[in-house]
């Protein structure tokens, strides 16, 4: 009979720590480090994080260098430092958003989005009166936002067809067209607002505060961002379904509208979404293009807009008499902005995938 002599541990399984030390190594890092702020009666959030942060990569690198070895103690290492790393992007996201929908509800009703806000003189009590209300600001972002879009998004989609479908990689005018769209892309937004106030007081004179001056100026920001969503889309059309199509004797347009298009539609549908929800939280374009008032406006070629972003802004910046309500103003807007682009969000991920390729 043959006598097998036991196999040698793999080095890979041998001397390997638990699965829950790291949480239990965190959890308890973080115990010690509170406890110790607490006894010195100075406890800070900030400091408490940095230093259970670096204490529990000290732990777990050393308690996994003498268990294990080095290999896997760099690893757990690296681990814990993008975990950080991860942590600290997320933490003012998250910070944010608690501060903004936690005083945002606390002025946020029914009553609040459907009432024009603003202030007026009492002749009973011979004093001014603060109304709350953004019915004005939501009416004034819909409609420059809605203009801007149906201006940008043809722009946009027949500027990326003639890029991808018609122009040749070595043409002057695409090259001129894809370096416009890069300057274009990097431009500050004020300065969008900017050209588009300065070119409308050429046109109509120095009173040019309107909607209409504000969707221009959101035309410049939305026009690069649908170019370049719209332009990696069509790329990513087989060359291959073109070339059925073509083959087949159907005309390059045809082509292009029924094949090409419908083909991307989920994302270029996706991009022009996102490009909406980045340019409705726009403030200094329009507070310059538009300039704001607390009056109802629904006329956008004609007089000063409210938008939610510059009535946050100016409820905050400008405050009226009474200041703590004009400070739950600019947080209710600051509210219904976030709820907005959330929608504007979601509405991105529906379409992508009601649009989407079906798997067979």
């Amino acid at each position: 009979m043959t006598v097998t002599a036991p196999s040698a541990p793999l080095a890979l399984t041998s001397g390997q720590l638990p699965r829950y030390i790291e949480p239990m190594l965190l959890a308890g890092v973080a115990v010690v480090v509170a406890g110790v702020q607490l006894l010195m009666g100075d406890f800070n959030l900030a400091v408490w994080l940095i230093l259970t942060a670096v204490l529990y990569l000290i732990a777990v690198g050393v308690g996994s260098s003498i268990v294990e070895n080095r290999r896997k103690a760099v690893d757990r290492v690296v681990r814990g430092l993008v975990t950080v790393a991860f942590l600290l992007a997320v933490a003012p996201l998250i910070s944010t958003l608690w501060t903004v929908v936690s005083k945002g509800l606390e002025v946020v009703n029914w009553q609040f989005i459907t009432q024009v806000g603003g202030t007026a003189f009492d002749p009973n009590t011979l004093e001014v009166v603060a109304t709350a209300g953004a019915w004005q600001a939501i009416t004034g972002t819909l409609i420059i936002t809605g203009i801007a879009a149906l201006i940008s998004v043809p722009i946009g989609i027949l500027a990326a067809v003639y890029l991808v479908e018609y122009a040749q990689p070595n043409n002057p005018l695409r090259r001129a067209i894809t370096f416009l769209v890069d300057v274009m892309t990097g431009i500050p937004s004020i300065v969008a607002g900017l050209f588009a106030f300065s070119l409308f007081s050429l046109i109509v004179g120095p009173k040019a505060f309107s909607g209409f001056s504000a969707s221009i100026a959101l035309c410049v920001l939305m026009i690069p961002i649908v170019i370049r969503s719209t332009e990696e889309m069509l790329r990513l059309v087989p060359a291959d379904l073109r070339e059925a199509s073509l083959a087949l004797g159907v005309p390059r347009s045809a082509t292009i509208i029924k094949v090409v298009l419908r083909t991307a539609a989920s994302g270029i549908i996706t991009g022009v979404v996102l490009a909406v929800a980045r340019v409705v939280g726009e403030t200094a374009p329009i507070f310059i293009a538009a300039s704001f008032t607390d009056n109802f406006n629904a006329n956008p070629f004609e007089g000063p807009m409210q938008t939610l972003p510059v009535m946050a802004y100016t409820a905050y910046s400008f405050p009226g008499q009474d200041i703590d309500a004009s400070q739950a103003q600019a947080w209710g807007a600051a509210f219904l902005l976030v709820v907005l682009v959330v929608i504007f969000n979601l509405i991105a991920r529906i379409v992508a995938a009601v649009f989407a390729p079906k798997a067979r």
